[in-house]
């Protein structure tokens, strides 16, 4: 959670310096939650002592909390919880800057959509989200193998930028997806549950540690075979197994608290067909 929060932190700061300040718009929940900001202050010209983003978030966020808690599991469910909070919390103390950081504004967008996507896949990779479509896009992802969080969130996006250009005009329109698509990049490179990689062990020794943890623990099938050493003719265990990289990452730290002898040929970015079950 200390991640999580981390991630978080990042996230929001990046909106605040470097999203905002361009009067751009952010994706997802976070850049519907804007829009309605820009009706409530212009179109009905009220004024609020506080920032009312925020408050909107968490609000939208209130009824896809049920859906966290149905399809993607109870621990996701209360780590999600607990990160829009954070993040509704940090969006009202972290105050957002008068003028851009930056002169120039791709740069802003640039470093703004690294580190909002970093901070958003940091949350991921350990169970949590930043609520809203990420929520969304879970559920589709285990639904939909040709679908990733990354993906979903950018479908989205197009929809919040098409009504951008309305209220902002096109200028804010395109740099606002120029954001979204680098964000969206950096958010599927960080979520490591979402790729598929390979994992081929061979060890001297009994593999039964190796097999028995991927199979009780990581919940996977393997394939293991008995070979011969090419350069002393031994006996050699081989191990082949396709796991998320959050899982590989597992194995590989199970390995080594376990001090088991053996190397791994590893392939990150994968493409699986048929029927592998995707777990995030």
């Amino acid at each position: 959670m200390f991640t999580a929060i981390i991630g978080l932190f990042l996230y929001c700061l990046s909106i605040e310096i470097f999203i905002v300040p361009n009067h751009l718009y952010n994706g997802g929940i976070m850049g519907i939650s804007q829009l309605i900001k820009t009706v409530l202050t212009t179109i009905f010209n009220l004024k609020f002592s506080f920032d009312i983003t925020s408050i909107i978030y968490y609000l939208i966020n209130i009824p896809l909390f049920y859906l966290a808690y149905k399809k993607v599991g109870k621990t996701f469910f209360y780590r999600t919880v607990f990160c829009v909070s954070i993040s509704t919390i940090f969006l009202l103390l972290i105050p957002s800057l008068d003028k851009p950081l930056m002169d120039d504004i791709l740069t802003n967008i640039l470093v703004g959509g690294a580190i909002c996507g970093f901070g958003c896949g940091l949350a991921l990779s350990v169970g949590a989200s930043s609520g809203g479509t990420d929520i969304i896009g879970m559920v589709l992802t285990q639904r939909y193998r040709f679908i990733t969080v990354g993906n979903f969130n950018l479908t989205v996006n197009a929809i919040v930028y098409g009504i951008s250009a309305i209220v902002g005009g096109i200028e804010t329109m395109i740099y606002s997806i120029l954001y979204s698509v680098f964000d969206s990049f950096v958010v599927d490179r960080m979520h490591l549950q979402n790729i598929n990689s390979t994992v081929l062990i061979f060890t001297k020794k009994n593999p039964k540690i190796i097999n028995n943890y991927i199979k009780e623990k990581l919940d996977r099938d393997f394939t293991y075979w008995e070979a011969k050493g090419g350069y002393d003719d031994s006996r050699t265990y081989i191990t082949y197994a396709v796991l998320s990289k959050y899982e590989k990452n597992l194995l590989e730290n199970a390995m080594k608290e376990n001090k088991i002898e053996a190397f791994t040929i590893a392939s990150d970015h994968v493409s699986v067909l048929g029927d592998f079950k995707k777990k995030l």
